[in-house]
C-alpha cells in the first residue's frame, strides 16, 4: 500500500499527532502483555476469583477487585501483567525516532518509552494518576529518567491518559477511577494544558485504535477537541455502526488498511526529522 500524501505531508510536517492504541502492540502476533481490555480482564480472572457476567469487562473486573480485595491489589495485577520485558516494533521504532512535539499512548506499557530512550533525552511524559491514589490531582510530570517534575519543558512529550507502568505505576483502569475523569473530562480539567496548546494547531492519527466502546470514544474525543485536524484512523474494513458513526460526527478519515502493512509502508518513509530537514533544505 502507499500511504496517503496528505497523511505523509502532515506527519513530515508534524501536524499530526499519534494516537496509539494497544493494537500497535498486535503487531507482534506472540506479544506476552495484553493487547486488549478483554485480555487484560481475563488475567485478572485468572488470579481472583471475579463474577462470570463482568470476567470480560476491564474496568468493572478492576472495580469489583477493589472494592473486595484492595486497590493495592488492583495495582499489583497491572504491575505483574505489563512487567514483561517487550522490545519495541518497526512502528514504535518510526514514532520514537520521528519526535513529533506530541504522542498520545492510550495503553499501560512502556514500550513507546522504550523506544524513544534510543532516540535521546529531549523528552518526558504526563500521566494520568487515580484520584483513589492521588487525591486532587489529574496528571503527574516525568522527565525521560523517571524523576517526577512539575511541568513538561521537552522537544518531545508523552501523554498517557489512562496512566501507565512507568516509571510509577500510576493506572486508570477502575469504574471509580475513569467516572472521575469521564465526570470532568467535558470541560477539559482533566486533559494537561501542554496537551491542549499543542493539539490547537495539529489532527491526530490513530493507529492500533478502535472506537467500539462507549469509553474510547469519549477519551477520543475529549482529547482532540477544539484541534484543527484533519485527522485520520488507520483501521480494517470491519467496523462496527457505532464506530462509523464516530467517525462521520469528528471527521476522521479511515484509512482502511491492515496495521502492519502501514507500518511497513511508513518505515519505508523517513522519519519526521529528516523529512523535515529535507523540506527545509537542510
Amino acid at each position: 500500500m502507499s500511504i496517503p500524501g496528505a497523511v505523509r505531508e502532515a506527519l513530515a510536517q508534524d501536524r499530526l499527532i499519534p494516537y496509539i492504541g494497544p493494537g500497535v502492540l498486535a503487531l507482534d502476533p506472540a506479544c506476552p502483555i495484553p493487547v486488549t481490555p478483554e485480555a487484560l480482564a481475563s488475567r485478572f480472572a485468572a488470579k481472583v476469583a471475579v463474577p462470570h457476567k463482568i470476567r470480560s469487562n476491564l474496568t468493572a473486573a478492576a472495580q469489583f477487585i477493589e472494592n473486595f480485595k484492595h486497590r493495592k491489589t488492583v495495582s499489583t495485577l497491572m504491575r505483574d501483567a505489563f512487567s514483561v520485558s517487550v522490545a519495541p516494533n518497526a512502528l514504535h521504532d518510526w514514532l520514537a525516532a520521528s519526535r513529533p512535539a506530541l504522542l498520545v499512548h492510550v495503553w499501560y506499557d512502556d514500550v513507546l518509552r522504550v523506544a524513544l530512550k534510543a532516540h535521546g533525552d529531549d523528552w518526558g511524559s504526563v500521566q494520568a494518576v487515580s484520584q483513589a491514589e492521588h487525591h486532587g490531582a489529574w496528571v503527574h510530570y516525568f522527565r525521560h529518567d523517571g524523576t517526577r517534575v512539575d511541568h513538561a519543558s521537552w522537544a518531545t512529550l508523552i501523554y498517557e491518559p489512562l496512566g501507565a507502568l512507568n516509571p510509577a505505576g500510576n493506572f486508570l483502569v477502575s469504574d471509580s477511577d475513569l467516572v472521575e475523569v469521564l465526570t470532568e473530562i467535558d470541560i477539559q480539567t482533566p486533559i494537561p494544558q501542554e496537551v491542549q496548546a499543542l493539539r490547537q494547531d495539529r489532527g491526530f492519527l490513530f493507529l492500533g485504535c478502535r472506537f467500539t466502546t462507549q469509553l474510547e470514544r469519549a477519551f477520543a474525543r475529549q482529547i482532540m477537541k477544539r484541534s484543527r485536524g484533519p485527522h485520520w484512523a488507520v483501521l480494517p474494513d470491519t467496523q462496527t455502526r457505532n464506530e462509523s458513526r464516530f467517525l462521520s460526527e469528528q471527521s476522521i478519515t479511515p484509512i482502511i488498511v491492515d496495521l502492519a502493512a502501514f507500518t511497513h509502508a511508513l518505515s519505508s518513509a523517513a522519519p519526521a526529522p529528516y523529512a523535515r530537514a529535507l523540506v527545509n533544505g537542510a
